[in-house]
């Protein structure tokens, strides 16, 4: 079973940029959740993200928190495409550049299109309590904050937040 263990924050300025290791634009679309007990945000989300020449699907539990349940599988390249025109109202594109700090790395995801402006830090640990490095440009700590999770951005975008 894989678990992911992370924690997300606002970024508070630009001053990551300059140690960027690298980037890579991706286009997500979820093929929707899951409903438990009526409610339609469900339990846990499907995605199908494509980065470059490789592509995922993921499935992943939708619980706020630090710890969640994520599994992902590499599809091919033109199926994954064939699924994203299916997904047309529930798409993410992001620009994800990778930050390491320390040890660790952290993960800044810039988004486009209706979320445009949106800034997201990622750091995923091993072990729930593990020591990361905070630095300077990290801003307030979303990670409890369902609003933020690419899902509800997906279907409510931060451009459209009041």
């Amino acid at each position: 079973m894989a678990l992911e263990i992370e924690h997300k924050f606002l970024v508070r300025d630009e001053s990551w940029r300059a140690q960027v290791s690298r980037s890579q634009r991706m286009d997500q679309g979820y093929l929707g959740s899951l409903p438990v007990n009526g409610e339609d945000h469900g339990r846990s989300s499907v995605r199908v993200r494509v980065a470059g020449a490789e592509a995922h699907l993921n499935i992943k539990s939708r619980t706020a928190g630090h710890s969640r349940l994520e599994f992902e599988y590499p599809i091919p390249l033109a199926e994954a495409e064939e699924i994203l025109s299916q997904c047309a109202n529930l798409r993410i594109e992001k620009i994800r550049h990778w930050v390491p700090v320390g040890e660790l790395c952290f993960e800044v995801d810039e988004f486009l299109g209706a979320n445009q402006g949106l800034v997201v830090a990622e750091i995923e640990l091993k072990t729930v309590g593990q020591y990361f490095p905070q630095p300077a440009w990290l801003g307030i700590e979303v990670t409890d904050d369902l609003r933020y999770y690419n899902t509800e951005l997906a279907k409510h975008p931060w451009s459209r937040w009041s």
